[in-house]
């Protein structure tokens, strides 16, 4: 395999991680549904996404895009429109270097997860 197919393979291995982390996200009060999307021009954005019992969704999300030469990551916790967690967007041009940065924030954006959904369901208690 030449060095861009094993770039491919490790970035398709690292988004199969993050589906993982996310898959393993539960709440017992709430109920929840995957989320993958892709944007172009080579981008993909997964998470999971919470319905809390007031209707309101909460969106834990992490994205890794390619433009031009660098690969852009992000990660976010929303509540509809309010953003709870904003990750600071890094644009890197290596791959593994993109690769460590979307681990770091698919685990930043998990751990954050049931301690999130804990509080905002308080608030509507």
């Amino acid at each position: 395999m030449d060095s861009e197919s094993l770039a491919a393979a490790a970035l398709l291995a690292a988004l199969s991680r993050t589906v993982e982390i996310f898959a393993g996200l539960r709440h017992p009060f709430v109920r929840h549904e995957h989320v993958s999307t892709f944007f172009p021009p080579a981008g993909v954005r997964v998470g999971i996404a919470f319905v809390l019992p007031d209707g309101r969704e909460v969106r834990f999300e992490v994205s890794v895009a390619a433009a031009g030469d660098v690969f852009h990551v992000e990660g976010s916790i929303t509540a509809e429109s309010e953003t709870l967690l904003d990750l600071p967007r890094k644009a890197l041009p290596d791959v593994l270097d993109a690769i460590a940065v979307l681990d770091d924030y698919a685990s930043d954006v998990a751990e954050a997860a049931n301690r999130t959904i804990d509080r905002l369901l308080e608030e509507i208690a």
